[in-house]
Parts: C-alpha cells; sequence; structure tokens
C-alpha cells in the first residue's frame, strides 16, 4: 500500500489538494485574538468592531481571528455573523477561571486590544501573567493613566507591551514623555476607519420615510451632560456623563446647542436643504430633541429630522453614505463618514478626551473646530466651503483616508511580523 492509498483508506485525506507535498509539513495558521465591541448603545462603539476585523483580514488574511466581543445583541450579532462569518466570537469574563476567554487566550498567539480609552490593564496582567504577547491598536488615555497613585506600575505595563498604537498624536506624546518604551510606539488611526458594514435596505427606507434626497442633507448630532443610562452616575473623574448635571453643565449642553440651531438656520437659508438630527449615541436621542429641536420655529422644523428610532453602525454607514455633510460632537460618526467617502465636520470638545485630535493627525484640522471657541457663523463658513467645491472636499476625504489606511496596514505589517 502506497503512502497515498494509505491515507486514503484510514480517512485522513479528503482529496490530493488537502495533502502537503512529500517532505514538507502543513504550517500551522496563527490566531490573533482581538478584545473589542464595548457597547451597543452607541455606533461607534460598535463600529470599533467590523472596522478593526476588515484590517485584520485585509492585511492578515492567512491568520484565525477570535473575537472577544464585550457587548452585543441579537443586530450586531447578525451583521458580524454576515460581514466576517470566519471569526469565531467567544464572551464572557477574563476573571473567569478557565472560561471562555481564558480558553481563548490560550489558544491564540497574540492577543490585541480594539481601540477605545484604554485605562483598563486587567488584560496586560494577565497576558504577562501566562507569557502571552499583546498589543493596543487605536488607543487614546487620559493623563491618569500614567500619573498619579499606581501610575510607576501601569507604566511597567504599558512596556510590557509588543507595540502600542495611538490614534491621536496627545496620547502618543504623553506616553513617550512618560518615558512609555515598548518596542514600537506610533500613531496608527482608529480602527473605526475601516469599517465597510452596509445596510441599504434599511438607509434607504429610512430616506424615503423622511423625503431625504442624497447629498442635500446634513446631519447633525450634540453630546451633551447627561448620565449614559438612566439611574447610572459615572465614577470617573472626568465625570462625562453625570448622573445630575450641574447648572454648568446645562448651561454648556444650551450654549452648543444654540450653535448648531444658527448653523441650521444658516444652512436651510442658503441652500434650502435639510438637517437630520442623527444619533452617534442612543440616550442622546431624547436630549437633542430637547436642546436642539424643541425650541427651533416652526419655520425651520419643517426642514429638520429628528429621529426618534436608534439605529445600527450598518445602516448608519449606507446613510451617511448619501449626507452631503456629516456634522457631529462624537467622532465615531466623523469617522464613518469619511469611511464612506461624505466630508465631515467634528465640533469638538477636549474635555470628552484626546481622540478628538485624530482629524487634525490624518490632514483635516480645517474641518474639527473647537466648539466653545468656533461661533456658528464659522462653522457655517467652514461648511460652505465644502458645499461650493464639494469634488475639492471629496478629493480631500480621499487623501485622508488614503493616509489612515497606509497606516492601518503598517501597524498590521508588525503584527505579522510578530506572528511570523
Amino acid at each position: 500500500m502506497n503512502r497515498r492509498t494509505f491515507l486514503q483508506t484510514t480517512g485522513l485525506v479528503l482529496g490530493a489538494s488537502a495533502l502537503p507535498a512529500l517532505g514538507q509539513s502543513a504550517k500551522p495558521r496563527k490566531t490573533v485574538l482581538l478584545q473589542c465591541g464595548w457597547a451597543v448603545k452607541n455606533i461607534g462603539d460598535i463600529g470599533h468592531t467590523p472596522g478593526t476585523l476588515r484590517f485584520l483580514e485585509q492585511y492578515l488574511p492567512s491568520a484565525n481571528v477570535i473575537l472577544w466581543l464585550q457587548s452585543t445583541n441579537a443586530q450586531v450579532d447578525a451583521m458580524l455573523k454576515r460581514r466576517f462569518p470566519k471569526v469565531e466570537v467567544v464572551r464572557g469574563s477574563l476573571s473567569e477561571k478557565d472560561g471562555a476567554v481564558q480558553r481563548a487566550i490560550a489558544r491564540s498567539d497574540f492577543f490585541l486590544r480594539g481601540p477605545g480609552m484604554g485605562q483598563s490593564t486587567d488584560f496586560m496582567i494577565y497576558c504577562r501573567k501566562i507569557g502571552k504577547p499583546w498589543g493596543l491598536q487605536g488607543q487614546s488615555y487620559f493623563p491618569d493613566m500614567i500619573t498619579g497613585k499606581g501610575g510607576d506600575e501601569r507604566i511597567a505595563l504599558l512596556n510590557s507591551a509588543a507595540f502600542i498604537y495611538c490614534r491621536d498624536s496627545k496620547s502618543l506624546k504623553m506616553l513617550r514623555d512618560a518615558g512609555v518604551k515598548p518596542p514600537v510606539l506610533e500613531f496608527c488611526p482608529d480602527g473605526c476607519f475601516g469599517v465597510d458594514v452596509r445596510d441599504e435596505e434599511k438607509a434607504l427606507a429610512r430616506l424615503k420615510k423622511h423625503g431625504l434626497e442624497p447629498k442635500k442633507f446634513i446631519t447633525l448630532q450634540l453630546r451633551t451632560h447627561s448620565p449614559s443610562s438612566p439611574g447610572v452616575d459615572d465614577t470617573r473623574p472626568q465625570k462625562l456623563n453625570p448622573l445630575h448635571p450641574t447648572p454648568e453643565n446645562i448651561a454648556d449642553d444650551t450654549r452648543r446647542a444654540k450653535v448648531y440651531q444658527d448653523l441650521i438656520a444658516m444652512w436651510v437659508k442658503e441652500t434650502g436643504g435639510k438637517v437630520v438630527i442623527a444619533p452617534e449615541v442612543n440616550k442622546e436621542m431624547i436630549y437633542n430633541k430637547q436642546f436642539i429641536y424643541d425650541p427651533l420655529p416652526d419655520r425651520l422644523k419643517q426642514h429638520v429630522v429628528n429621529f426618534d428610532e436608534f439605529w445600527n453602525v450598518d445602516e448608519a454607514c449606507s446613510f451617511y453614505a448619501r449626507a452631503h455633510t456629516v456634522i457631529c460632537h462624537e467622532p465615531h460618526t466623523p469617522i464613518m463618514a469619511l469611511a464612506m467617502g461624505t466630508p465631515m465636520m467634528h465640533t469638538f470638545s477636549e474635555f470628552h478626551s484626546p481622540k478628538c485630535w485624530m482629524f487634525k493627525d490624518i490632514g483635516l484640522e480645517e474641518w474639527a473646530p473647537e466648539f466653545d471657541r468656533t461661533p456658528a457663523s464659522k462653522m457655517f463658513e467652514t461648511l460652505m466651503g465644502i458645499h461650493r467645491d464639494y469634488p475639492a472636499a471629496q478629493a480631500k476625504v480621499k487623501k485622508a483616508m488614503a493616509y489612515v489606511e497606509s497606516r492601518a496596514k503598517s501597524q498590521m505589517n508588525v503584527l505579522k511580523g510578530i506572528l511570523a
């Protein structure tokens, strides 16, 4: 009995294509575990996952990927299954001894922490304990990551990373100035820039429902000082989502909403186009209605659509692909717009985190005005600059996204080298 007959007889091979050449052994595929999917009440937090998975799929096509999904729902599960059918998904807690997460980490060759505010260190401690190489993709940090009690210990943990990629230059400088020195410490944009999921059917139905024509409407959303969930207070020192907003918080929200109201009035008067108050964060729907839509005069309300139902990131991407310009106080709606080829404006408040500098870092500083120092008239001037030469604005989007893609490829090539 020859080798082939023996293998076929014993059921170890299905055909010639499954056999390695004589004298060679099949090289096992490497496995990356990606921790991502921080929340489902924020399409930015949802968007991190398919965007980062797309980068992995494109630049590490031979790798297996296990996704440790922190938070999900049936809609998100279905979207990820459609787009990434080969990705294995695990859920659970790292603290569960020999649980699904610990077993997945044991089976992987590398632990990759997805984009976000990277203040957590539990996974660093665990990976160091078991000798698993790990790295950070698209992180931002508040200063208390490397200062205050335990700061030196956290710096030592960061130094044990195989690489750290910050999504903004301010976080990158802060880590470098603090003496953080892993083998690689560089800039790489947020993984959400890689998003390519679409839901054309739902988006087109929404356009039809509200009488919206492609490229004849802008979108906007304000971030308010309001709790992230009913009855839940923000325990972070920054108090970004307070359960009980102070009078100063409410004054901030009212003043910023007035800027958007003025911008709406100018856009409608100049172009006759429509405005959509489109949510990035579920909790903002009620507050954007309260602060922006309700105070508008009736003559403007007929030009403004206030969404009364939340959506998933795939529908949002298909919708933003048809918007004229996307304007948002949050950063990830503008990121999705850019990924769809649509111009954007990020009216930022650095108080919320240094991730606001992402757009300056990819060459779009003029489209990222600081909210509290930029009057509505100046924002409108920027918007009309986009409007008057829309092909040039689209070319600018394309150039920025080409840089994003080059940095994502560079980061993934570093990971490829480590796996090799």
